[in-house]
């Protein structure tokens, strides 16, 4: 599982909070889904779900901190820099390669 190191990535302009918003992002595992609501519990700010959506608009890393895995706490999609639709074919792509490939992916407080 990918734990970003802050220490060498270019994180100056983020707050602590917005930096445990990504972390408890990246922890999400490949194929797996979360909640903007549940990113909230886990940072201790349960009720800053708008918080952890609006941290995650501005994702400066998304190759490393896949916010395509966050959804809403009603099981729909959410929003997206790329638009919805790929975020529904991103999420697929993920599903249908654990299941093709019986891949098990880490075991997280996060998914779904």
């Amino acid at each position: 599982m990918l734990r970003p190191s802050w220490e060498w990535l270019d994180a100056g302009g983020l707050t602590e909070l917005q930096k445990s918003v990504y972390s408890a992002t990246a922890k999400i595992p490949y194929g797996k889904l979360s909640s903007y609501k549940k990113i909230a519990e886990v940072i201790n700010r349960p009720n800053a779900y708008r918080f952890v959506g609006t941290t995650l608009a501005k994702n400066p890393f998304p190759i490393l901190i896949p916010c395509h895995r966050v959804i809403r706490s009603n099981n729909t999609i959410g929003q997206f820099a790329g638009g919805k639709n790929l975020k529904i074919k991103m999420i697929e792509l993920e599903r249908n390669t654990v299941q093709k490939f019986h891949f098990k992916p880490l075991s997280s407080n996060h998914h779904q």
